[in-house]
């Protein structure tokens, strides 16, 4: 290709160079444009970043806030626990939802003759409350045991049980429609199998840890995939930012 020179009278007809807003204009000797002093930009960095990051802490406490709000909605919806009920404990005391009032409670639903997911999960409920207990600053954690087989569990059969357990484990009994009517209060499902030639039988129910406010009221509830340490975290997380479900 063959290079075309153009005259002098078109080179000087040619435009100047851009120097619109927002372009940079060349510098004489064609040196770069000084830049901002390090300190200066990691001071704008850090601006930029804070504004950043307090955002996204707002954005984040706001949804926790809604989160919460809309658990409680949820709750007081479910009902679970509303109402009163009336038990003897292991010792023969008369007990009611009421001598619990302002205390936290894990409540299990079972019976004594549980061969092996009863003790295993009163074993798992005791000792979230001996983790919980090595912290003075957290109040103290109530563990509760309610049968849902008052024909054989009378207050001594389960004064016998409970010693196998935490020490402040409270086992509570009643009669049959006393028993019936604490467990639909907590939704909680019990039906007595067949009996055997030796007059045994197995009952089954349902297998919940319940975690109860100060308020008496159901805040959550744990499964037998539950460790006794993310139980533990749970119960800690409820009662650093608990607000009573009834205002």
């Amino acid at each position: 290709m063959a290079l075309v020179l153009l005259p002098s009278r078109c080179l000087r007809r040619l435009p100047p160079p851009l120097t619109t807003r927002g372009l940079i204009t060349p510098r004489p000797g064609g040196s770069p444009p000084p830049s901002l002093p390090l300190s200066r930009r990691l001071m704008v960095v850090a601006a930029v970043g804070g504004a950043a990051g307090g955002a996204w802490l707002y954005l984040k406490a706001r949804k926790e806030r809604e989160r919460t709000e809309k658990r409680h909605r949820e709750l007081r919806a479910l009902a679970l626990g509303h109402g009163d009920f009336q038990l003897l404990d292991h010792g023969g005391r008369p007990r009611s939802k009421a001598d619990f009032i302002g205390q936290w409670v894990l409540l299990y639903f079972g019976f004594t003759h549980c061969p092996d997911v009863c003790p295993d999960e009163l074993d798992k409920l005791s000792r979230v409350v001996e983790l919980l207990d090595r912290d003075p600053a957290l109040p103290r954690l109530q563990p509760l045991f309610i049968t849902v087989d008052p024909e054989r569990d009378d207050v001594e059969a389960l004064a016998r049980y409970v010693r196998d357990f935490h020490p402040r484990m409270v086992g509570l009994t009643g009669s049959s429609e006393q028993v019936k009517a604490v467990s639909a209060a907590y939704r909680v499902y019990a039906s007595a199998g067949p009996k055997d030639e030796d007059g045994d039988y197995i009952v089954d129910h349902t297998i919940i840890i319940y975690l109860l406010g100060p308020d008496g009221l159901f805040l959550d509830y744990y499964n037998r995939s539950k460790t006794a340490e993310k139980i533990a975290e749970s119960v800690r997380r409820h009662m650093e930012n608990y607000q009573p479900l009834l205002h």
